[in-house]
């Protein structure tokens, strides 16, 4: 089993699961695994590693997710990660992406299972850290059970004791990565598979889960679960996952309190000159579903952009919105 518990976490997504939104989902959760954005072994060796690595205490755990194929780069970027303090090294062999295509990592990865299984003994050799993998159920024609089955096999010869399974295959032509994420069908019987024939493996599911509810449900068959843009949509379906599923107390009681206790944090980057739409895009779904949310979405998208703007943009989106329909509107005292 890994060494961190991963009976939930929230997806590594490109453009949005960055320094930013990492911190803001902590304060609703300080149990739920969070991942970077993928990083390139390239953006690291050759480009600004303290921009790409760089990220608040208060995230922790966190995992640092790497794309690349040549297990040297990668486990000189492992050592870096973990230098720089993350809790895992994740390896992706799951983005369907042209780009990705193009430097040949990603999901065409699953084609090579020998090279993954190089990489994450390379990876496992320069880090303390676990070693962990990403991938999808299958790549192009190579979708059968047995084809996953055999790639988890070999993979974990190499030390992976994790992997993280989105229950879709990945078609590298044809498809838009938004498509990879929609039309190939779910098989979450392929990851239960998994679990059942390696068992001693921590199996986490991944894809389409769309609820914590959801994800709890499938927690008898796996060892954790993994919520993706669900988590980015809706943030707040986070606010109960640390009693539910770790029976510890959760962190805030209200949206409010956690608009409240991410204003710190905004201000302090804003005076390293962060602008503030980088930030508030990522709180723009903590309401959906109250009254006022439409408000405070449109007051934070029309203002956020202005140059200066500073947080009293959201102090003053929040006097459109309130907690619950049996609360009468009002204006919110912000410290």
């Amino acid at each position: 089993m890994s060494g961190l518990d991963c009976r939930l976490s929230v997806a590594p997504m490109m453009e949005w699961t960055d320094r930013h939104e990492r911190y803001f989902l902590r304060l609703l959760s300080r149990r739920t695994l969070l991942y970077t954005e993928m990083v390139t072994t390239g953006a690291l060796l050759h480009g600004d590693a303290a921009r790409h690595l760089q990220f608040d205490a208060a995230e922790h755990p966190v995992a640092l997710q790497l794309g690349g194929a040549d297990p040297v780069a990668l486990a000189e970027c492992a050592a870096m990660g973990d230098v720089w303090g993350y809790d895992e090294i994740n390896l992706n062999v799951g983005c369907p992406s042209d780009r990705v295509q193009a430097a040949r990592f990603g999901a065409c990865l699953m084609a090579e299972p020998t090279l993954v299984r190089d990489a994450v003994a390379a990876m496992r050799e320069a880090t303390a850290k676990p070693v962990t993998v990403k991938s999808r159920i299958g790549v192009d024609d190579r979708d059968s059970y047995d084809d996953l089955r055999d790639f988890i096999a070999c993979v974990a010869d190499g030390g992976c004791e994790t992997f993280v399974i989105h229950a879709r295959k990945a078609l590298l032509s044809g498809l838009s990565p938004k498509q990879n994420r929609e039309i190939p069908p779910l098989h979450y019987d392929f990851v239960f598979r998994i679990k059942q024939e390696f068992p001693d493996l921590t199996v986490v599911l991944n894809g389409g889960v769309p609820s914590l509810d959801a994800a709890m449900s499938y927690l008898d068959r796996v060892d954790g679960v993994m919520i993706g843009r669900a988590a980015y949509r809706d943030p707040w379906l986070l606010a109960d996952a640390d009693r539910r599923l770790f029976g510890e107390p959760d962190p805030k009681a209200l949206r409010e309190d956690a608009v409240v206790g991410y204003l710190p944090y905004v201000r302090a980057r804003l005076a390293e000159g962060v602008p503030l739409h980088a930030m508030t895009r990522h709180i723009l779904g903590l309401f959906n579903g109250l009254r006022g949310a439409r408000q405070w979405r449109r007051f934070i998208s029309e203002n956020a952009y202005r140059p200066g703007a500073g947080v009293e943009v959201i102090e003053s989106a929040l006097t459109f919105v309130v907690q619950d329909d049996a609360m009468p509107m009002r204006r919110v005292a912000v410290i």
